[in-house]
């Protein structure tokens, strides 16, 4: 039964991640979008043979890369995912989801560089040996080990970063505003908790992840203790931020910690009934080949944990190499060093040079008077990768991010796949003639900004992030001196 909702779970969090790469990889990845996959995949291509291609760009858009492409492999995986959800034919909805999952991931470049994504193609690979109906020990372990490293890596990374925010407990005090996409709860979450919450709370998530997770390798009922623990600080961190589909996916592994007895008492359910004769597989050779293939990802991801621990140990570099385009092998560490400032990128057109118009986003911060949506639905597990990668780009130069600049040149030509990233175009009826993109440093409104200009934030202009272009009446784009 837990096995059973787990897929479900999985099935929704695969249905987000395909709507957000519908709707937003054309203006990433598409022709004429900011990094067309056909140039990327033309690069590889120049580099390694037939083989070396498919290792380590292992994607179906090989076979064609256009923006119908992209439209057909993302609906293929809602589709997918939408049969998880029904349990129809779910081992096989769940292939498919992993494939067209890793095809974007293999072709969108430094739009699919997070460890979520690195979470999801493994939770989603463990998974395909969980039979719903009574899974195996050890593939049903294997989803407790993924949570158990996702949170042990974190509070490992966190002690070792050396960031004086976590020993002096203040990690939390501007957390909710200088988090990718904040929202309104954010808002009330650090303007209304006093210090000593905020310390006791950046206190809990230490306790937590390098002490209470070992409480999931323990027998059922230090488990089901560990699910109650854990499981109402995820859901407050889904209600104060949107990290996309990343908390949703931990949330569901949970579910791992506990069993159809635990969860048919929590739904105030009976004994399950039925035949159970045909449980029992008869292919136990390829169950013996899964279980090494699972029992040596296992071991690689704990001898990674132990390796950061001590250094002295030498690194599985080649294998975490050979993997890694799979992404089933990723280290994982969240929030080892906390962003003690808020930076928000920013895009602007104009006709005349002098007067400058802002692309709206749909999601980021901008408007001082706008509430932080965070998302569509608020708590939804979908994925802007474009507002959110601009979050990171704002905390480095534009050399680091020439994507950023790839962005303008697109906005200068009007280009339709890149301005869908936006909430409008404010030059429909004509090109902008000049393009720049600025920055701006933003912290949450006080409550008595709030109540007295009705804002939620106060920014200050910073200047210029990129170089600024400006089309020439040939149509060229020139980089335009101040």
């Amino acid at each position: 039964m837990a096995a059973q909702v787990w897929q479900r779970w999985l099935g929704f969090l695969f249905f987000w991640i395909f709507l957000s790469w519908w709707r937003q990889a054309p203006g990433l990845i598409g022709p004429n979008g900011i990094l067309p996959t056909g140039d990327y995949l033309q690069a590889v291509a120049a580099h390694f043979g037939f083989a070396g291609r498919l290792w380590y760009t292992p994607s179906l858009l090989w076979l064609w890369h256009g923006a119908h492409a992209l439209g057909l492999l993302a609906a293929l995986g809602m589709l997918a995912a939408a049969a998880m959800m029904l349990r129809w034919h779910t081992r096989a909805a769940l292939a498919i989801c992993l494939v067209a999952c890793l095809s974007f991931l293999a072709c969108a470049q430094v739009f699919a560089d997070y460890q979520s994504d690195g979470m999801i193609m493994t939770a989603g690979l463990f998974s395909l040996f969980v039979d719903d109906a009574a899974p195996a020990a050890w593939a049903w372990f294997s989803l407790r080990w993924l949570w158990f490293t996702i949170y042990l890596g974190s509070g490992i990374a966190k002690l070792l970063s050396g960031d004086p925010a976590w020993h002096r407990l203040t990690a939390l005090n501007q957390y909710y505003q200088n988090l990718p996409l904040p929202n309104w709860l954010g808002w009330y979450a650090q303007q209304g908790l006093p210090q000593q919450a905020q310390a006791a709370f950046a206190l809990l998530i230490l306790i937590v992840e390098l002490g209470v997770v070992w409480l999931a390798i323990l027998p059922r009922r230090f488990r089901i203790v560990c699910f109650w623990i854990v499981t109402p600080f995820q859901i407050a961190i889904i209600l104060t931020a949107n990290y996309g589909f990343l908390n949703y996916l931990v949330l569901g592994l949970g579910l791992s910690l506990i069993d159809d007895r635990h969860l048919r008492w929590l739904l105030r359910r009976g004994p399950q009934q039925g035949n159970s004769s045909g449980i029992q597989s008869r292919k136990s050779k390829l169950r013996l080949v899964a279980a090494c293939v699972v029992l040596a990802l296992i071991s690689l991801t704990g001898y990674n944990l132990v390796q950061r621990v001590w250094p002295s140990l030498p690194a599985a570099d080649a294998v975490n190499t050979a993997l890694q385009p799979f992404r089933v092998a990723d280290s994982f560490g969240l929030f080892a060093v906390m962003t003690p400032d808020r930076y928000e990128i920013e895009f602007q057109g104009s006709q005349d040079g002098e007067h400058w118009t802002a692309y709206p986003f749909r999601y980021k911060p901008q408007d001082p008077a706008r509430r932080p949506v965070g998302d569509w639905f608020l708590f939804a597990p979908y994925q802007p990768r474009f507002d959110w990668n601009l979050w990171f780009a704002s905390l480095s130069n534009y050399h680091q991010n020439p994507w950023v600049v790839q962005t303008e040149l697109r906005l200068l030509g009007n280009d339709p796949a890149v301005l869908g990233l936006f909430a409008a175009n404010p030059f429909a009826d004509q090109p902008p003639r000049a393009v720049r993109a600025v920055l701006w440093q933003y912290w949450f409104a006080t409550p008595e900004q709030k109540r007295a200009q009705h804002i939620w934030w106060s920014r200050k202009f910073l200047g210029l992030y990129a170089p600024e272009f400006a089309r020439t009446p040939a149509g060229a784009a020139v980089v335009r001196l101040p």
